[in-house]
């Protein structure tokens, strides 16, 4: 995972659900930062991560990275 707090691209504020729906590739991001993908997956993705205590930038470079990766 990545550790630098670049911005990105990615839009952050749609729900975990949402995210995992747009871009499947970003469930074994959530799941590694421990972040709950079912019950709680109606949170956005910056409250999901202020929720598991994670910075929630890193997460969405993560993610970001995560879509990249399979697109290439």
């Amino acid at each position: 995972m990545t550790t630098a707090n670049s911005p990105t691209a990615l839009d952050c504020s749609v729900s975990v659900n949402d995210m995992i729906s747009r871009h499947p590739e970003t469930a074994g991001v959530f799941n590694a930062y421990g972040i709950d993908t079912c019950c709680g997956g109606g949170a956005t993705v910056q409250n999901a991560a202020r929720d598991a205590n994670v910075d929630a930038a890193t997460l969405c470079n993560d993610l970001d990275a995560a879509i990249r990766v399979s697109a290439a």
